[in-house]
């Protein structure tokens, strides 16, 4: 019988997915899971709704909730995997905070969860709380692996592989999606069925690099074809993506609303009509928790009133890395993992990359990819270059490593001058005050 332990189990939408794929597994639905929040609340909402997904499911889990740093290490005592969902600071004050300080010096967000200034402080709230866990677990948990969801994914999942004993994968739901997601926009759903892929680069920025049908033909010329003309043809949801086709040659695992901000070209105070050409959602982010918050209430009265719990199981790759790990059986993932080796070739080894790997008994075991083409490779280390000082900053608690971070990320670079990123610096750690640890 395996332990899972899920840390940030008031995310309710998002441990309903995990734990309930859990429960329709055959390999793992005897689990002890134990449930763990730092927000009573949320947490007790969180247990009625999996004890309702495990009494659909035949009520063979076991599971305990823990609430409150005191009972963090309990939680964790003997789990075999921990999964991460946590979100330090919450929509308020913190994602506020991370939009609205940037918008009085001019700088305009879309999810700020993965880059951006808005990524940069995310993680430097965050990897404090990922550093006790890590104390925790190589106390209580010792060999259990670490599946993280949380952004900003890179600088996260990097810290956790580069600066802690803890066995590591970070986890997003884009690669799944990717080839599905642009088929089935481009009106190519039939070529769906048998298509082989292959991705890598790192999280949110992982490139399509190769897509073929079931008879092996490639589908890139008529993706481009159709990617082309439908960008002028009409307004719709991935204009920055089909754009990065024509532009750079390879499509991209995250969304357009993410996209556009990763970059220098398409949100600039310069060229304020980009925002309608791309269609770009400005803010879309907090409008999304805003959103979150109003329907909650109503979505939990509705679960908890139904007698039958259950939905087919996701596309989340979490449940079944829990299983090959446990069986022995091989599944690829599209996993967050370090560069060690070189794997993708021209990134740098300290990198955090997102790339092919093979899940069995052994755990998860990166593939190698190669060299990817120097467009996108530049791309991705525009990213990386955040990344790294991110991380630097947060290890050492230097607030210069702050400012190289902000300074050398593409759009906010593109958009201010070096005397008013490191203002703006010092705006949002004022702001975020006792949510940051002290900075010299």
């Amino acid at each position: 019988m395996a332990k899972i332990a899920f840390m940030g189990a008031g995310s309710t939408i998002f441990v309903r997915n995990v734990l309930g794929d859990c429960m329709q597994s055959d390999v793992l639905r005897d689990s002890e899971i134990a449930l763990y929040d730092i927000d009573g609340k949320r947490l007790a909402e969180s247990e009625a709704i999996i004890q309702s997904i495990n009494r659909s499911c035949g009520n063979h889990a076991k599971i305990y909730s823990y609430l409150g740093v005191a009972n963090r290490k309990d939680a964790l005592k003997n789990a075999d995997f921990v999964v991460n969902a946590i979100q330090v600071g919450l929509y308020e004050p913190c994602t506020v905070t991370d939009f609205e300080v940037p918008k009085k010096y001019g700088l305009r967000q879309t999810i700020g969860d993965t880059l951006g200034i808005g990524g940069i402080m995310r993680a430097l709230r965050t990897i404090p709380i990922l550093t006790d866990f890590a104390r925790d677990m190589e106390e209580a948990c010792p060999d259990a692996w670490f599946l993280n969801y949380v952004n900003p994914m890179s600088m996260l999942t990097g810290y956790m592989l580069r600066y802690t004993g803890v066995k590591t994968v970070g986890l997003c739901h884009s690669v799944q999606v990717c080839v599905s997601g642009l088929l089935n926009g481009l009106g190519m759903e039939d070529e769906l069925e048998g298509s082989r892929s292959i991705i890598a680069g790192i999280n949110h920025m992982g490139w399509l690099l190769d897509v073929k049908n079931r008879d092996g033909a490639d589908l890139y010329p008529e993706i481009k074809k159709r990617a082309y003309e439908k960008n002028r043809a009409e307004k719709h949801g991935d204009m920055v993506r089909y754009d990065y086709i024509e532009k750079l040659g390879y499509y991209c695992t995250e969304s357009s609303e993410h996209n556009a901000e990763y970059n220098p070209f398409y949100i600039k105070a310069r060229y304020p009509e980009l925002i309608e050409k791309f269609n770009i959602p400005l803010d879309e982010y907090p409008r999304r928790c805003v959103s979150q918050i109003q329907r909650w209430a109503e979505e939990y009265a509705r679960v908890t009133g139904e007698n039958e719990l259950r939905r087919p199981r996701s596309s989340e790759y979490a449940s079944r890395i829990m299983d090959a790990i446990i069986t022995d059986t091989p599944y690829k993932i599209g996993g967050n993992v370090i560069n060690t080796g070189g794997m993708i070739e021209n990134l740098p080894q300290e990198a955090c990359v997102e790339a092919p790997c093979l899940v069995d008994g052994s755990g998860v075991s990166p593939c190698r990819v190669g060299k990817l083409p120097l467009q996108l490779a530049a791309m991705n280390q525009s990213h990386i270059n955040v990344h790294l000082l991110t991380i630097e900053a947060a290890v050492t608690l230097k607030k210069e490593y702050i400012y190289y971070a902000a300074m050398m990320e593409p759009h906010t670079a593109a958009e201010l001058s070096i005397d008013d990123i490191r203002a703006m610096v010092d705006d949002l750690i004022e702001a975020h005050g006792g949510w940051l640890p002290e900075y010299h």
